[in-house]
């Protein structure tokens, strides 16, 4: 494989840190011109910074389930870069941690709002303004906890099936010019799992056959592949990347 982005600009939401973070300095790498959103502006111009600077990668500041940033976001890629060739939705919430049966309601509205209706939004923006004529690539960015049943984060788990078919109806509808594909990672050691880990890393890792959590590159790799020429036969599928642990039963 030769997975090859020379050219192409890429948008990763939710980019400042972690998987998304991760993503985007593979395509970067890769040869992508990278445009980088999520909520705080300090930590994405660190992100710019570490991506080679503005000849490769501007940011821009929003939250994920603001139409108007994601208007901003993709206006900003065609006009900087002249293109919108790859979307990478990877920007996600869980505002409650607990038994879905307990879950506050207004908390999860706002983890679909973010999680599932934000990510058809920002494709949604990315195909009227360049997908729809030229072409792409879309890489939604899931979770094992959307496959198999975990304790603790259910809304998020049921808002991550969600997106899980929401990738599969998307590749149906926009065939053949896009592909939508997703990854499915289990525990991967970001600040944002931090709570499904922290003080008992060892303990969880031994659950899975690989014997440790994953980091972004694990997913970055993936998705990479994914997203590039050399999948190009592939659409509506969610690689799962999870070390193993949905075969011993569990989602980490």
């Amino acid at each position: 494989m030769t997975v090859d982005f020379t050219g192409k600009t890429a948008l990763v939401t939710g980019a400042s840190r972690g998987i998304g973070l991760g993503i985007a300095a593979e395509l970067a790498a890769c040869g992508a011109n990278v445009v980088l959103t999520a909520r705080k502006k300090e930590a994405l111009d660190e992100a710019v910074a570490q991506l080679g600077g503005p000849g490769r990668a501007i940011a821009v500041a929003g939250k994920a389930d603001d139409p108007e940033h994601r208007a901003e976001a993709v206006a900003a890629a065609v006009e900087t870069f002249g293109s919108l060739d790859v979307l990478v939705n990877n920007a996600g919430i869980n505002p409650h941690f607990g038994p879905l049966i307990e879950a506050d309601l207004s908390a999860v509205r706002k983890i679909f709002e973010v999680n599932t209706v934000g990510a058809l939004g920002w494709t949604q923006a990315a195909y009227t303004a360049w997908m729809r004529e030229h072409g792409g690539s879309v890489l939604n960015v899931a979770s094992i906890g959307g496959i198999v049943a975990g304790p603790f984060i259910g809304a998020y788990n049921v808002s991550k099936a969600a997106l899980i078919h929401m990738t599969r109806q998307l590749a149906a509808e926009l065939g053949p010019a896009v592909r939508v594909n997703a990854v499915a990672p289990a525990v991967v050691k970001t600040r944002f799992a931090e709570a499904l880990y922290e003080g008992r890393e060892e303990e969880a890792a031994s659950a899975y056959p690989m014997k440790r959590l994953g980091v972004p590159e694990d997913v970055a790799k993936a998705a990479a592949y994914l997203l590039s020429d050399d999948a190009s036969w592939i659409t509506g599928e969610t690689l799962v990347v999870d070390g193993g642990i949905s075969l011993a039963g569990g989602v980490g």
